[in-house]
């Protein structure tokens, strides 16, 4: 326990308070923005905020199967893998330019919050294992 607190007196003497503040306020949005992603694409809502299920909810949103979980425990490829697995949330919206890929990347909790919260924002299927030229061909036919 006392190692506890020297753990958070050394954060707020190095950060301050704010900053301490702003960490929970990212999470609670980050939170809710999986939650509603998770309810536009009829995932169970709760996943949201039980760590390793949510990923494997997210697997399912793109088509991955759930076993794909194990490439987040291989170091380097854990990062590919994740950077994959949100663009292909993107494409599963039906966004395909790399602005919106990297809208997603460099802002993720803020673009799946925009995922699950616009009305504008459609659930188009999982993505996994289709071409790019199908994926088109899908969202023309949706339009």
């Amino acid at each position: 326990m006392d190692m506890l607190l020297n753990v958070f007196s050394n954060l707020l003497d190095q950060f301050g308070a704010g900053v301490l503040l702003l960490i929970p306020f990212i999470l609670l949005v980050g939170a809710v923005a999986k939650w509603r992603m998770f309810v536009k694409c009829d995932q169970p809502a709760i996943g949201a905020i039980i760590p390793i299920y949510d990923l494997i909810l997210t697997l399912r949103i793109v088509g991955r199967p759930d076993w794909q979980v194990l490439f987040f425990l291989i170091p380097g490829f854990n990062v590919y893998f994740l950077f994959k697995l949100i663009v292909e949330l993107v494409q599963s919206f039906g966004h395909f330019s790399w602005v919106d890929y990297l809208l997603a990347v460099v802002f993720n909790i803020f673009y799946v919050l925009n995922l699950g919260l616009a009305y504008n924002e459609v659930y188009h299927g999982p993505v996994y294992g289709r071409s790019k030229e199908e994926l088109l061909a899908r969202e023309a036919s949706l339009a």
